[in-house]
């Protein structure tokens, strides 16, 4: 197979790198061990996070630092075994999580997230999916006073950068969603966000329209890859070989073993999280996605998906659904959950960078290698915007967001 540029990566990041590139006139090849959209792209939340300008901090606090330290609670959980590993990276993370660098790192981040729903929605129109995006937002429901202050002072700061919110009574909680209980005082509705009851299904889509463009798609193993007479091959499933004149890689929190061998390993490390489905008791129905308690309730199409915080361990290590243990029974209480769908947990990781941005651009020393991975909890969110960018910078043109802040470069 030949093509002009080969993207390794077939989920929501690496199909939307494949579309742009495609719509440019690039011949594209996109390969993955799997079928497209069936790593972490798959078992998100369901949401396209045009709230989420603020990138998620390390704790800085010794009270928040100290319960995390516990090991108990249900928005993270650590194995001791993986610590000596992630000391570096999470320093990294911890020293740029200090209020002054993180408002820094914040202002270049949200010029990615600003794009995402209006990218987002392009796709989808040409793909023909836009019925999957639903534009009903989602809701952040509390039991204190003291968490819902603080929710809604963040609110206020990230509606000076064009995101919009609804605070809500628990009344007022209550009649936009009847089926929820637990004594919530109130909610915080960000309207923004698009919902998506299935993630896949968009993923897909979007790479059903990178096929009717003309692209090719092959099982293959990235670790094959290899320079070839100026450019790049790689081995495919069936025995056969990809040769381009350039590659992307689009692998998350698997990019370094490709990028490590010619010559990059930036400091990515992992959070894992996982997901369970429920099916509603009787008439039971969510309209959106509700976060509480340190976990994620989101309607999908196989019923109510409920997804767990940050876990952080060796990239080899078992998985271990502790958290989901934990969220269960508190999830009952807040809404009548039946039989779960599937026999075990999913589990994917999400993969992270010590200052919260992705990796956008060549690879250091190797201009024909293109790095488009570290997109943390927003991978899905920010896949079309990623896909822009990276075509736009490979075929010349002006990028619609200044690429610098993302640039391999820094690590």
């Amino acid at each position: 197979m030949q093509a002009d540029v080969v993207v390794l990566g077939a989920g929501m990041v690496g199909v939307s790198v494949a579309v742009h590139l495609q719509k440019r006139g690039k011949a594209v090849a996109l390969i993955d061990r799997r079928q497209p959209g069936e790593e972490t792209s798959y078992g998100n939340g369901g949401l396209v996070q045009r709230e989420a300008v603020f990138p998620h901090p390390f704790p800085r606090e010794f009270a928040e630092i100290w319960r995390i330290a516990k090991n108990r609670s249900v928005d993270a959980y650590y194995h001791l075994s993986g610590l000596p590993g992630l000391a570096g990276p999470l320093f990294g993370y911890w020293r740029n999580s200090a209020p002054r660098r993180h408002a820094r790192i914040a202002a270049r981040w949200s010029t990615l997230i600003a794009t995402c729903t209006a990218e987002h929605k392009a796709l989808a129109e040409e793909a023909g999916a836009t019925e999957l995006l639903r534009p009903v937002g989602y809701l952040r429901a509390f039991t204190d006073a003291a968490t819902m202050d603080a929710e809604l002072e963040k609110a206020e700061r990230a509606r000076t950068l064009g995101v919009n919110s609804v605070p809500l009574t628990g009344a007022e909680l209550g009649e936009m969603e009847p089926h929820l209980s637990g004594g919530f005082i109130g909610a915080l509705h960000w309207t923004d966000p698009y919902a998506v009851d299935d993630p896949h299904a968009l993923t897909m889509s979007y790479f059903g329209l990178f096929q009717r463009l003309g692209g090719q798609f092959a099982l293959g193993d990235a670790a094959t890859l290899q320079r070839n007479r100026g450019g790049w091959r790689v081995s495919t499933a069936d025995g056969g070989t990809v040769e381009a004149a350039e590659a992307v890689v689009a692998l998350g929190i698997w990019s370094t073993e490709v990028t490590g061998r010619f010559g990059y390993k930036p400091p990515l490390f992992g959070k894992r999280g996982y997901h369970l489905h429920f099916k509603p008791r009787g008439n039971a129905s969510l309209s959106r996605p509700v976060a509480s308690n340190g976990f994620l309730l989101a309607p999908m199409r196989r019923g109510i998906r409920l997804t767990t915080g940050a876990e952080f361990a060796r990239r080899t290590a078992a998985p271990t659904p502790v958290q989901l243990a934990r969220a269960e029974p508190i999830a009952r209480r807040i809404f009548p959950l039946g039989e779960p769908v599937e026999p075990a947990p999913w589990m994917g990781t999400r993969p992270c960078t010590p200052d919260m941005l992705p990796i956008i651009g060549r690879t250091p020393g190797q201009p024909l290698l293109w790095c488009a991975f570290g997109h943390a909890h927003q991978g899905f969110t920010l896949g079309p915007t990623t896909g822009r960018l990276v075509a736009e910078m490979m075929t010349g043109d002006a990028p619609f967001v200044d690429p610098t802040p993302f640039q391999a470069e820094r690590f």
